[in-house]
């Protein structure tokens, strides 16, 4: 049984990997368009390449430095031999991951632009088809890392369950760690640019958005791939290994006791690779008319969607009921559990941030009295938009912890419940990624329209679809945010579990929030997103600056460029950007990495408990409040280019522009980095729990 299941795993990875090869031909089938399209997509591939190389080298040598420390550790008998090289693994493929989807997102760009020629379905299609190349090499290459560690661990060097979570835990630590430095430094890159061609193209110089003589407009684009592209496939890839192994390890602590501990560990990934089965299904069911209507559009996406959820909710009862036995069939609940709260997360999401909805036209209407009032209003919407997303946790952890049998006294198969839940919202993932990546795409193509001087209705088709994209994009960063927290709390269960296995005497009760040590560390993890928010905003705000400056210098010292008489210096903007990200991304990361060890070698584990609880209660609250903020922001100034309150141009129009500059390092830089933040400090702990806890004899207090 347990090679056939193997083997189910292996069979679903290589499943989902042959599907993003098939979506990738089709893409590529289409035509690029003029020459002129051509040549901007090029420009927009070549400038998204060398970053990624750059950043990348940047990246090799922290990895190197971390397999040195981690190969010293074991070499002490800390930890395993195999815990460094699956460091480097869960590394190399989360940035594989980001690499291949921004790869086939700058070749669907100008396809894209060329297919609204022709009608918006096919546009959609072709931005679709290069979304699900991002959605299924990421689940496809998550599950291939899991299953050749899993064949490895235990059929080749004959390890036990606990010994293959163990080890697994750490190329979770890799992923995250590699989706930190990319979603910070491409969420730096991609806002820095984009602020500084909007402030000084649209509002100072009353010129269109993505207009060919803004001479930051090829570095905006670039920024698309490599921050919202290239960032968030490392950052979903490491989501979804962590909610995985995080339940693995879970399952192997509820169920070892009664010999299945395999069996537990084995639920996660099969139904991991049922979601990838569904998640195809679920595409063929993507398609949409002619109008451009958001409801309608949104409604396409939702079908695909929503019909991949209903698929894994039927088929995860008979796998729970044949591989667990008819005992635990209440397991069943906490995967329901979890596949609604998804969807409830991202309707939420999608309420607070589309402009079809209420709170979004509200903000829009708030530009009619200036700057001032759509940011305060943009703020207030953002607060205002964390309360339901917390609701909806806390009942689908209460949900999943109980219907699992999990108790005050004995929490083990709760939490194992929890993180089922977690696998569950994020099981379909391969689709739920695929209606987010195809968004970049779409404001791409809409740039290259713009760039190209096509037909006035290929922009509104674009548009359309970049609008809808806003939405979509704001409902995957609900739906990572609210899969970081199950994930966390899971993985804080299973930190408490490796230190019960090292510490006699210790269990789950032994955190109370009246140890002033789990308390002091409560209040260090609660602050640790407010600080890294801080610097990231900060990061992005420095490298705006450069930007603007530049492109006043442009505009003013080239003669002729106004008028369209003279080409404007791109690459100087995209070498601006890309030194400015990969300076300001590492700060951040190593904080991270360093605050989960030195609170552990001050406080011990009591610390890290609580550090790890403060930073996932606060830091779900920041980054739901600050990609909801952004996504509002964005798309209330989309409303109102559509022709609302006065349309483009317009004073209200300017006015929503600057808070949209406000929210773009919100949602696309500090927000969605906060979510890989609270699941890496987790992932640090569990890789340096026992450094901590020998450390922690020592300790005079």
């Amino acid at each position: 049984m347990e090679l056939y299941l193997v083997i189910a795993i292996f069979v679903g990875s290589l499943l989902a990997l042959a599907f993003a090869l098939i979506m990738a031909k089709r893409v590529l089938s289409f035509d690029e368009g003029t020459d002129r399209m051509k040549k901007i997509s090029a420009s927009i591939r070549a400038g998204a390449n060398a970053y990624l190389k750059r950043q990348y080298t940047i990246v090799a040598i922290f990895f190197a430095v971390m397999f040195v420390i981690l190969g010293v550790m074991a070499i002490f008998g800390l930890l395993t031999p195999f815990v460094p090289f699956a460091f480097i693994t869960g590394g190399f493929f989360s940035g594989l991951s980001g690499f291949i989807g921004m790869k086939i997102a700058t070749a669907a760009n100008a396809r894209t632009a060329n297919a609204c020629r022709t009608g918006l379905n096919k546009g959609l299609r072709v931005a679709f088809s290069a979304g699900s190349v991002m959605g299924f090499t990421v689940v496809g290459l998550g599950l291939l890392d899991i299953s050749i560690w899993f064949t490895l661990l235990k059929f080749v060097f004959n390890q036990d369950a606990a010994e293959i979570t163990s080890a697994m835990l750490t190329f979770g630590m890799g992923a995250s760690s590699m989706a930190l430095f990319a979603r910070v430094g491409g969420g730096i890159f991609t806002k820095a640019a984009d602020v500084g061609a909007d402030l000084v193209g649209k509002v100072e110089a009353g010129i269109p958005e993505d207009d060919p003589r803004n001479p930051a407009v090829i570095a905006d684009n670039v920024g698309d791939n490599v921050g919202d592209v290239a960032g968030m496939g490392a950052d979903l890839y490491e989501s979804y290994v962590g909610s995985v192994i995080s339940c693995s390890a879970l399952g192997v602590a509820a169920f070892n006791s009664q010999g299945m501990g395999f069996q537990a560990m084995a639920i996660p990934m099969i139904m991991a690779a049922l979601g990838i089965l569904c998640s195809i299904i679920g595409t063929f069911f993507v398609r949409t008319g002619e109008k451009t209507e958001q409801k309608l559009l949104l409604k396409a996406l939702s079908r695909g969607t929503n019909l991949s959820a209903i698929l894994i909710a039927i088929a995860a009862f008979p796998l729970i009921w044949f591989i667990l036995g008819a005992e635990n069939w209440k397991l069943y609940f906490a995967v329901i559990a979890g596949l609604i709260a998804g969807v409830l997360i991202g309707k939420a999401t999608e309420y607070f941030t589309s402009d079809t909805y209420k709170p979004t036209k509200n903000l829009a209407a708030k530009s009619e009295t200036g700057s001032a009032t759509i940011i305060i209003g943009g703020l207030g919407l953002g607060m205002l938009s964390t309360a339901i997303p917390i609701i909806i946790v806390g009942i689908a952890v209460l949900v999943s912890f109980f219907v699992s049998g999990g108790t005050i006294e004995a929490p083990q198969m709760g939490l194992y419940g929890i993180a089922l839940a977690a696998v569950g919202m994020l099981s379909t993932l391969g689709i739920t990624l695929a209606t987010d990546a195809y968004g970049p795409v779409a404001d791409n193509a809409g740039g290259i329209a713009e760039m190209s001087g096509l037909e006035p209705e290929v922009r509104e088709r674009t548009d359309a679809l970049d609008s809808l994209g806003n939405t979509t994009a704001a409902t995957g960063k609900g739906f990572a945010i609210g899969s970081a927290a199950l994930t966390a709390l899971a993985l804080i269960a299973s930190y408490i579990d490796k230190i019960k296995g090292m510490v006699d005497g210790i269990d789950y009760m032994s955190f109370s929030v009246m140890n002033p040590k789990v308390l002091i560390g409560l209040f260090i993890g609660a602050c640790l997103p407010f600080v890294f928010a801080a610097l990231t905003m900060d990061a992005v705000g420095r490298a705006a600056q450069s930007v603007v400056i530049e492109v006043r210098r442009q505009f003013k010292s080239i003669k002729g460029l106004m008028q369209g008489k003279a080409d404007p210096d791109y690459a100087k903007c995209v070498d601006m950007c890309s030194r400015s990200s990969l300076k300001e991304m590492i700060l951040p990361t190593v904080i991270a990495i360093a605050v989960p060890v030195v609170v552990g070698l001050v406080l011990s584990y009591y610390g890290v408990v609580g550090m790890l609880a403060g930073a996932t209660a606060s830091g779900f609250l920041m980054a739901i409040f600050m990609s909801n903020s952004g996504g509002a922001w964005d798309n209330a100034k989309k409303y109102i280019e559509a022709g609302n309150h006065g349309g483009k141009g317009s004073d209200q129009h300017k006015a929503a522009v600057v808070g949209d500059t406000v929210g773009d390092p919100f949602k696309d830089t500090s927000g969605p980095s906060i979510n890989i933040l609270i699941k890496l400090l987790s992932m640090v702990s569990i890789v340096f729990a026992a450094l901590v806890v020998f450390v922690s004899q020592y300790i005079p207090f």
